[in-house]
């Protein structure tokens, strides 16, 4: 016999074990066994009789509820079983709360104690009242952004979407009494950090798990987190192999856009935001891992979250704007999709851990494309691959020694980059150099473009491969000489 997660012994009665009753009553229920030892031997007691009439009145008097007492005999020895149901309310002693957990019992504190209270209320951590924020304090921009995405989804009423943003908030449930909540700050405000601390998000590249080369945080509202972090992992941090069949040129990132999308957007929305810590993204030569705080449905294991499941999302107010704006599907399938997309583009499947409310997502890279990255190149009947110098040199550890405008083009490859990413995966810390020995020769040779020619000196502006420049890696590619 072994002690379980409803199941507990004491040799002896002592009044203190009613917070063993309180933890089976706020977790599943369980039997309190008095007079077994830790061994699971019946070693009797004395009183039976008194604790039989006692133990009643002390869980109602100090608890508040009611318990079976049950008087059993093994061996010629008496001993009680305190069977506690589940109760949907919570349960303290002594202004304390404990709850059942494994075989351990925990008492609930802080952020664990919050989200327990809630759940029992049944409130939810982005529902709350959020004393503070008003509607005007809002980014326009960001709810504009939102009427648009969904207007295209065909998911909201088009007159809640022509009202005022006082009511389409409303309309949206982000608002208690006349207070916002925390997913209207969350999804809305130009600086949700004000008022959730750690909601932003971070990246890093690392050689080790110790070792960080760069890094970026992404701040403000939700929807533009999603968009930003999407934009720096594909333009900045991941790295595509690259191959060309005639003129057409085609990118393969170690895992689906899809799917790295949506396990972003799980991270954001899901993520528990009572705990100050950002979503942490790592990115190594072989494998990207994503970090956030959880809390998984009560009674849900790991596999329950990997297998079919219904939706029960954690911030069920912010989901139900990307929701609305078309950004997600409803009926819980965002993990069935990202393996999906794994699936259907040949990648690895990711995997998942799951500690201390820690979720740990990784997407390992395939051999086949850690080869095309750092391996030989060679060219393909009916297929021509960029050899190794156009590709690593978008790594701010490539070698350095490569013509400077190669280097920048190779970075271009990637698509129209503003001057400080490419800067930044070129590994150039002097911008008048970044200039004269990159920018302005591969500008003058017509091997690059301006977005915005018309205004050069925008903040918007960004630069982009000519033919020209794409013939010139075109010939590199081939093992010839640039012109």
């Amino acid at each position: 016999m072994k002690e379980s997660q409803h199941t507990e012994w004491k040799e002896s009665w002592r009044d203190d074990h009613l917070r063993w009753v309180c933890g089976f009553a706020n977790a599943g229920g369980g039997v309190l066994v008095i007079g077994r030892n830790d061994k699971g031997k019946v070693v009797g007691i004395t009183d039976a009789s008194k604790l039989l009439e006692d133990l009643p009145n002390k869980t109602r008097d100090l608890l508040g509820i009611l318990v079976e007492v049950n008087l059993r005999e093994e061996g010629g020895k008496e001993y009680l079983e305190v069977v506690t149901p589940a109760y949907p309310s919570p349960i303290s002693y002594r202004g304390h709360y404990y709850q059942r957990s494994g075989s351990t019992l925990q008492e609930l504190k802080g952020a664990a104690l919050d989200r327990f209270l809630l759940r029992r209320y049944g409130r939810t951590w982005d529902s709350v009242p959020l004393p503070g924020p008003v509607v005007a304090d809002l980014s326009k921009q960001a709810i504009q952004a939102f009427r648009t995405l969904a207007a295209g989804s065909g998911r909201m009423d088009p007159a809640a979407l022509n009202a005022s943003d006082a009511d389409l908030v409303q309309k949206l449930k982000l608002t208690e009494g006349k207070y916002l909540t925390p997913a209207a700050v969350l999804l809305f405000h130009p600086d949700p950090q004000r008022y959730v601390t750690g909601a932003f998000a971070k990246i890093g590249f690392f050689r080790s798990e110790s070792d960080l080369v760069y890094h970026d945080e992404v701040e403000g509202d939700l929807f533009n987190q999603v968009r930003q972090t999407m934009d720096l992992l594909l333009t900045k941090y991941l790295k595509a192999s690259i191959r060309y069949e005639g003129i057409q040129r085609i990118e393969r990132f170690p895992m689906p856009r899809a799917a790295l999308r949506e396990a972003l957007l799980n991270a954001l929305m899901h993520r528990d935001y009572a705990v100050a810590a950002p979503v942490q993204i790592r990115v190594y030569e072989d494998k990207l891992k994503i970090w956030n705080p959880a809390v998984l449905p009560e009674g849900w294991s790991l596999q329950d979250l990997l297998g079919e499941h219904s939706s029960a999302p954690f911030n069920p107010l912010v989901a139900n704007a990307f929701f609305r704006a078309g950004e997600i599907e409803a009926w819980g399938r965002g993990i069935e999709r990202i393996f999906q997309a794994c699936k259907d583009a040949g990648t690895p499947e990711p995997q998942w851990r799951w500690t201390n409310n820690d979720l740990w997502m990784e997407f390992p890279f395939s051999a086949e494309y850690l080869e095309a990255i750092h391996g030989r190149f060679g060219r393909k009947e009916g297929t021509e691959v960029l050899p190794k110098v156009t590709t690593e040199v978008a790594d701010p550890v490539a070698d350095p020694v490569a013509d400077p405008v190669d280097r920048l083009l190779a970075v271009l490859l990637r698509g129209p980059l503003a001057p400080s990413f490419v800067q930044t995966a070129l590994a150039l810390k002097h911008r008048p150099t970044f200039r004269a020995n990159y920018l302005r020769p591969a500008l003058g040779l017509g091997l690059i473009e301006m977005t915005l020619p018309d205004k050069p000196a925008s903040r918007l502006q960004k630069y982009r491969l000519t033919e020209a420049g794409r013939t010139r890696l075109q010939v590199l590619t081939i093992g010839g000489k640039p012109p």
